[in-house]
């Protein structure tokens, strides 16, 4: 059964995708399930992306947009359907490394951009808060059923579905069976039996899937990275935390991203990352207006790791003469969380220094001893 937790029929803009090869039909067939005998609350789409190789666009326009059979427009006309948008212009064909339409998904190169071209679609619709997605994985290559898959679990939203249509026997195997019509209409099977369309079951059957859409950057979600860039994000945002800081370059590694750092907050950052590869304990904050000489010292020891013997502090130095004071610390603390943000997206969360959640506050770094580490960085965080 079709779960409708988050009311997906109750969205303004309901697409349906289905990825197909030679089989047109699982357009209708799911189309059937969802808006004419769904399990649960009806999901009529108010458009329709067929996602498919060059021949089977043609199959497809032949078999269900033309006028004769015109399968596509036959449904919605024996269910009284609402008008729904499915023209050429939403039929999206794979297109190969030469940027021409493909005939078939045969080799490596093929694959690439097969599964570059379905992420592109599936990332372009979830983009829209006012749409909900169904996706069919039931027709095309198995490389394409898996890919749309695995996009939807990559960008997809609570409102968003995945499924599989089920045909009963012997329809499954017509090339002549669209949908279970409303009245009776005789097709032939291979070996020459005849069967009744009306007596056809179809329904659809949920996949569930894990999405992992909020474990990416926000760059990822509105930008045009590839398949492979999207999962390494994903990988790496569900990947083990793992941190490394670069003090000469003032970089720092961290979420599967190397970036940089101002000064002040990597000092801070500093601070708490020694701590946590020594396993030390938290520390408390320094008071709001009561300057802390033992804060004041501890940070200046990072502060001059990171400028170097020949770099002037006099500045840092007067500002912190008497000591580190709360506010002193809280503005660099605020600012070192936002930066990690912006750069990490969820995958900060790791990242972040923690004031434990409960008083009296004690600050640290939630990184085990061994994920933290010294030294020159390369170009990506340590594996």
């Amino acid at each position: 059964m079709l779960t409708t937790t988050e009311s997906p029929h109750a969205y303004p803009r309901r697409i349906l995708v289905a990825v197909t090869g030679l089989s047109p039909q699982i357009v209708t067939e799911t189309l059937y399930a969802l808006a004419v005998a769904p399990s649960g609350a009806a999901f009529i789409p108010t458009e329709v992306h067929l996602i498919t190789t060059r021949s089977g666009a043609e199959k497809a326009r032949l078999a269900l947009l033309s006028d004769e059979p015109g399968w596509f427009h036959r449904l919605c006309h024996d269910y009284a359907l609402p008008a729904i948008r499915f023209t050429r212009d939403t039929i999206h064909v794979l297109e190969g490394a030469d940027g021409k339409p493909l005939d078939d998904i045969r080799s490596p190169a093929d694959n690439r951009r097969a599964a570059d071209g379905i992420t592109a679609l599936i990332r372009q619709f979830t983009a829209d808060p006012d749409c909900a997605l169904h996706v069919s994985i039931a027709g095309g290559r198995k490389t394409m059923g898996f890919f749309v898959g695995y996009a939807l679990s990559l960008y997809g939203r609570p409102q968003d579905q995945l499924s599989h249509v089920l045909v009963s026997e012997p329809f499954e195997s017509s090339i002549g069976f669209y949908y279970p019509t409303p009245s009776s209409r005789v097709i032939e099977m291979p070996g020459g039996r005849l069967v009744d369309s009306a007596q056809a079951q179809v329904t659809l059957a949920e996949l569930p899937f894990v999405s992992l859409r909020h474990g990416l950057p926000e760059a990822l979600l509105t930008g045009l990275a590839s398949y492979n860039e999207t999962v390494a994000a994903a990988r790496s945002a569900l990947a083990p935390a793992r941190l490394q800081i670069d003090l000469a370059t003032r970089r720092v590694a961290a979420g599967g991203k190397v970036f940089s750092l101002p000064p002040a907050e990597l000092a801070l950052l500093s601070v708490f990352a020694r701590r946590a590869q020594h396993g030390e304990e938290p520390l408390p904050a320094p008071a709001k207006e009561l300057p802390d000489s033992d804060w004041k010292n501890r940070y200046l020891v990072e502060l001059r790791w990171i400028a170097g013997p020949m770099k002037d502090l006099d500045e840092t130095e007067r500002a912190l003469r008497k000591g580190m004071d709360g506010g002193y610390f809280s503005a660099h603390l605020s600012k070192l969380k936002k930066i990690l943000r912006r750069e990490l997206g969820p995958a900060a969360e790791a990242y972040l220094i923690s004031d434990g959640g409960s008083r009296p506050r004690r600050y640290s770094l939630g990184l085990r001893p061994t994920a933290v580490a010294y030294g020159e960085i390369e170009s990506v965080a340590p594996e």
